[in-house]
């Protein structure tokens, strides 16, 4: 865990507590722990507002020194709402409190701020509400209305409620310092507002330690708000939030074999700290096996993994590998040369794509004749149908970069630039451009329930004030002719989440999908693309499902991959998979070297798959496989014939 100078955090504010409250938090209970919630204070060059104001999560056995989850990276953001001109409003959050719900499950409420803290008149008299069982997932957020008057002024602290009956009672304090009580019955219809209540008691609560945090921030005017939890819900959650890592290395005790074609079929089987398991090949030493000779024979081995150094390229971005008739081919956007041309890197297999000394193959440059002049943005390999296609971003002599293919010729080289087809811009229905109005880049291909679709990142207004964001869209194609949309575009994804538009950023872009355990996974980026808050997000659906209809898909709240999650990579974005040799799926994505970096450089490693079967894509070498756990041993039964 990387720390910037301190070795503990701690939380002392002064807390809103009912004194009715104040009893819900008993004893220490040796069969649960406590579940606290905060926000941390901004730090602009290393936690900015939309990521400090979030709901932030940490566990406890004591009720007194908190660990952070998450890697005290926030886990609930506050969505954006829309302006009448389409752009987006940031929000945020202050003052969570989290309680059990009267029906099984949590609810976390916050009050919503705008982006800088200041008090949000969108959502005056109101707050955010999130519910969950497990602490993992969470409903989608609403705004509940505390039944409210003008005159009160804007909620600043919530109480836990003090009891359940049919309703719960809220207590919780005005802008002006002035104690009110709500009651709620239904938290989608407006709450009755009690008045003043005068029987309401300030208290402070102690101060509370968070261990092992990243940043040096905490709260702003914030007041602790835990519940107690059972500890197998808290040490489930923990290990969602937490990193999964190996904890055991097995290999048969007996190995049967006639020769080192047969030893070298046997594998290790890699156990994680969530229970679940892969395999992993292994190297055997069989100098002292005998095969024609009958025995036992006791051996050693060294499990291999599958690992990559960081950084395997400088300078390039949106990185993807692909295999195609038995090679490997790296393409990306070359940021060392502004962007300009399609470069390919072939090899035998991923390690020598980034070899000193590869060669790269200049497939398709700037032509002015062809209006293919800048912004030769990520490439993408792709077969649609039975043909092999690049989707890229490119534009002409006035800036606007907007999608297209290209085409590889039946049988030709991928590395030979006479071996592809011009490029062909990608259309509408009605026969415009898929960007008109603003710009299309990110153009990705979507293969499931027997449907074709492409995902794209569109934006327009971009650097005015009617700038809306980059979002994405998607649409279905006819693999025969992937030039034109079969359907309009659908608006699937908006940077509302404050880690998406964190700093005014307001990124969508660079979707990427594969399919696994009868789902769709489709990562995307937010943040800034060029810098330390760069993220992966992740829309979920059904393998067979309607891809349009928004209904299908499920969004994160938190990025999946953040400049918190691997050590010393930093902004980790706008990436693509690949399958290995090994059988692997591997992520390649760029990042920055440090905080400050401003160079994009490509990464990869392996994408696991937890208990659950959900990818987790955290998942570094040191965690993939502990070097303690290499070395393993066995003996081979050498049998007569």
């Amino acid at each position: 865990m990387r720390s910037f100078g301190f070795t503990g955090m701690v939380l002392c504010a002064a807390a809103f507590c009912a004194s009715a409250v104040v009893s819900a938090f008993p004893e220490y209970d040796p069969g649960s722990e406590q579940i606290l919630v905060y926000t941390r204070t901004a730090e602009p060059n290393s936690y900015p507002d939309g990521l400090a104001r979030s709901v932030h999560f940490a566990r406890s056995t004591d009720g007194k020194h908190f660990t952070a989850m998450n890697e005290n990276y926030g886990i609930l953001f506050a969505r954006g709402t829309l302006t009448e001109q389409n752009t987006i409003r940031p929000k945020c959050v202050k003052n969570p409190v989290i309680f059990p719900m009267k029906d099984g499950g949590y609810g976390i409420m916050a009050v919503r701020t705008n982006e800088n803290g200041t008090p949000d008149e969108e959502s005056k008299g109101k707050v955010l509400l999130w519910t969950t069982k497990d602490l993992i997932h969470f409903s989608e957020q609403v705004l509940v209305d505390m039944g409210t008057t003008e005159q009160i002024g804007f909620i600043e602290h919530i109480g836990l409620p003090s009891g359940y009956h049919s309703y719960y009672t809220f207590e919780w304090q005005s802008e002006f310092g002035k104690p009110y009580s709500t009651e709620i019955t239904d938290f989608g219809t407006p709450g009755k507002t009690t008045g003043l209540r005068d029987d309401v008691e300030m208290e402070l609560e102690e101060p509370l330690e968070i261990l092992e945090p990243n940043g040096v921030g905490f709260l702003e005017n914030n007041s602790p708000r835990r519940v107690f939890v059972p500890r197998s819900l808290a040490d489930r959650a923990a290990l969602h939030w937490g990193h999964i890592v190996s904890v055991a290395a097995r290999v048969p005790e007996n190995v049967l074999a006639a020769s080192a074609d047969d030893l070298a079929k046997v594998k290790a089987e890699i156990v994680y700290s969530d229970g679940s398991t892969t395999v992993k090949p292994v190297k055997w030493d069989a100098s002292n096996v005998q095969f024609d000779k009958p025995g036992k024979y006791e051996i050693t081995g060294t499990v291999q993994n599958e690992s990559y150094g960081f950084p395997l390229a400088r300078a390039w971005g949106d990185p993807v590998i692909f295999k195609w008739d038995g090679k490997f081919y790296f393409i990306a956007t070359t940021d060392a040369r502004n962007n300009i041309g399609l470069y390919v890197r072939e090899a035998d297999n991923p390690h020598d794509l980034f070899a000193d000394g590869v060669k790269e193959h200049l497939i398709l440059d700037k032509d002015e004749a062809r209006q293919l002049i800048q912004t030769f943005w990520a490439p993408e390999f792709h077969v649609i149908g039975d043909d092999l296609y690049i989707l890229f971003a490119v534009g002409g002599r006035a800036w606007g970069p907007q999608c297209h293919y290209m085409k590889l010729k039946k049988g030709a080289s991928i590395i030979d630039p006479a071996s592809w087809e011009d490029p062909v811009k990608i259309l509408k229905k009605d026969g415009k451009g898929v960007g008109d109005g603003g710009i299309s880049l990110d153009m990705t291909y979507i293969k499931a329930g027997g449907k074709s679709y492409y995902v794209w990142s569109y934006r327009r207004g971009i650097g005015s004030p009617r700038d809306t964001g980059s979002m994405l869209y998607i649409a279905t194609i006819d693999e025969k002719n992937p030039g034109v949309l079969t359907s309009e575009p659908v608006l699937l994804s908006r940077p509302l989440y404050g880690w998406e538009n964190v700093r005014g950023t307001i990124n969508n872009e660079g979707p990427y999908s594969f399919n696994a355990n009868g789902k769709v996974y489709l990562t995307f980026s937010g943040g800034d693309a060029g810098g330390y808050t760069y993220a992966l997000g992740l829309l979920t659906a059904d393998e067979n499902a309607d891809l349009l209809d928004l209904k299908s898909w499920t969004k994160s709240n938190a990025p999946v991959l953040s400049f918190y999650s691997v050590p010393n990579r930093w902004g980790p974005g706008h990436n693509a998979f690949f399958m290995d040799d090994f059988g692997n799926l591997m992520i390649s994505y760029h990042g920055e070297t440090s905080l400050r970096a401003r160079e994009r450089c490509v990464a990869i490693h392996r994408v696991h798959f937890d208990i659950d079967g959900e990818p987790v894509f955290d998942m570094s070498a040191e965690r993939d496989l502990d070097p303690a756990l290499t070395n393993v041993k066995t003996t081979v039964v050498v049998s007569g014939r």
